[in-house]
């Protein structure tokens, strides 16, 4: 299997976390977007230091909120 690059890789992420958020659910949309993110080596710390980010949109349930922090990862 051919690994990803890290933009092929952010991008899947991405997706991942969307459907969540399409379905509303922004608490596993973030818990997804931070696990996806330690699974590629040239995103693992990125997603370290942006989790705090995240987290303070999906513990109040914030959907537009997580959408943004999803999409503002490159």
């Amino acid at each position: 299997m051919t690994e990803r690059t890290r933009a092929e890789h952010v991008e899947w992420c991405k997706a991942r976390a969307r459907e969540y958020l399409d379905a509303g659910d922004p608490k596993n949309a973030f818990a997804s977007m931070g696990s996806d993110m330690q699974k590629h080596p040239e995103t693992r710390k990125a997603a370290q230091a942006l989790m705090m980010l995240g987290v303070m949109h999906a513990a109040v349930g914030d959907t537009a909120g997580v959408r943004r922090w999803v999409e503002g990862f490159r």
